[in-house]
């Protein structure tokens, strides 16, 4: 039981399912080592761009950072307080945008990050908006819906004035969800009347866009499918595994299997299965949701999650956490191209190890921009007050993840370097050029 006034913070007696789900979670150290790689690659990029010492050291400083303490009373009556973040990192090229995630291990380094990938990510596929991210330290399965509702409506008090649709719009993240927004907008109206494009990724009877809960699973099949019509592949052509079933691995599973694709091994936190005559997705989905596992699936043979990443394949598309591919696993990885539907799955060095091997690594930055390219959509939406139909949405989300991919390739060839240095170059630079015209030093 907490006491009053007592402040939340992770316990090693959680029961083993929440200690597993603390696991599977990158921690602090892997938080800054995220963060260490992203200034990293924007450094890389800053010098390959040529970019003016202090035009870098002012890209790199995040505009805002804001630090909250959320108190709410329990179910039992009993007051609790979680620490609440929203960093707010650029907005030279438009509003800042950026998820909310509930997570016990949320932190100010882990949050400054995922900004700043933000205004990089959005940079790459043009859509007008810079970097945020949000969240709150806490086990949101260990809260009642009433207990997050509170939670969520008590963050928004607290912020409201410093977010806005002109000035800061967040989206669901992890622990985090439609119903999350509805409350979010639902709060911030009370202060600012109706605002519907206060967030993204909304419940559709309440403004949010079709097609948005498959968009960042799509985005990443129209981003591997620009790949490989480089190397003069299709996807019917090529096996695929993939790590973490959740709302990504799902659908981009689900895509890749319609089009003719082979999904040869999954993985999640449950267990990971594998066929190399290709899984049945549809009946994989079925008996996911029918028994909330992979474990016990007919259709193909178990196997270790870690095998995961080693697999045999064409393509491994890591969906789940940062830091999975290491120098311990790297050496060991299969697969030819890699394509990054997580944030930070590829440390530095696996990504020189892999390099060197020759494999192809599509980074994350833009392969999993779908789905804020599509929250793009919802805001627009909202603003304009007509909605689209969902294949319209489907068709700009392609021509907005193909498009982007040739600028990556031409930067790319303009500066002799890799995917990832393509994206960063290509965000960085037109972030840079926007904050020049704007007049930042004056």
């Amino acid at each position: 039981m907490y006491l009053s006034g007592e402040r939340w913070k992770p316990r090693a007696s959680r029961n083993p399912r929440q200690r597993s789900n603390l696991l599977h979670k990158s921690n602090i150290e892997a938080a800054m080592n995220a963060l260490a790689a992203t200034n990293r690659n924007f450094r890389q990029a800053a010098r390959i761009l040529g970019l003016d010492s202090k035009l870098e050291k002012s890209l790199l400083i995040p505009f805002r950072e804001i630090k909250v303490e959320c108190t709410i009373p329990k179910d039992d009556g009993t007051l609790v307080s979680y620490v609440g973040f929203r960093v707010q990192h650029d907005n030279a090229r438009g509003p800042m945008k950026g998820g909310i995630r509930y997570h016990p291990e949320v932190d100010l380094d882990e949050v400054n990050a995922l900004a700043q990938l933000m205004t990089w990510k959005t940079a790459v596929v043009d859509i007008p908006y810079g970097g945020a991210k949000g969240g709150i330290g806490c086990v949101p399965k260990e809260l009642s819906k009433s207990e997050l509702e509170r939670l969520t409506r008590v963050f928004t008090q607290k912020i409201h004035d410093l977010i806005g649709i002109n000035t800061d719009v967040p989206a669901p993240d992890m622990g985090t969800n439609a119903q999350t927004m509805a409350w979010i907008l639902d709060e911030y109206s009370k202060f600012h009347g109706h605002s519907l494009a206060i967030v993204t990724g909304k419940p559709v009877d309440l403004g949010g866009s079709l097609g948005r809960e498959a968009a960042t699973g799509r985005g990443v099949v129209y981003a591997t499918e620009a790949l490989l019509a480089e190397y003069g592949k299709h996807i019917k052509d090529m096996t695929f595994a993939i790590q973490g079933f959740g709302n990504v691995g799902a659908w981009a599973a689900r895509i890749i299997h319609e089009r003719g694709g082979k999904v040869v091994a999954v993985s999640d936190i449950t267990g990971a299965v594998k066929n190399q005559n290709g899984l049945d997705i549809p009946a994989l989905l079925n008996h996911k949701e029918a028994t909330g596992t992979l474990a016990g699936f007919s259709g193909g043979d178990a196997m270790s999650s870690d095998e995961l990443l080693t697999q045999e394949c064409d393509v491994l598309i890591p969906c789940a956490l940062g830091g999975v591919l290491n120098r311990e696993n790297a050496d060991s990885v299969k697969a030819k191209y890699i394509v990054e539907a997580a944030n930070h799955p590829t440390d530095p060095d696996a990504d020189e190890i892999l390099s060197k091997k020759g494999v192809v690594i599509l980074p994350d930055i833009y392969a999993n921009a779908g789905g804020v390219t599509v929250s793009y959509f919802e805001w627009v939406q909202n603003i304009q007050g007509f909605m689209w139909d969902e294949e319209q949405v489907n068709r700009e989300l392609k021509k907005y993840m193909t498009r982007a991919f040739h600028n990556l390739k031409n930067m790319c060839k303009s500066h002799n370097c890799n995917l990832r240095m393509g994206a960063f170059t290509l965000g960085v630079n037109r972030v840079a050029r926007a904050t020049q015209l704007r007049g930042w030093e004056a």
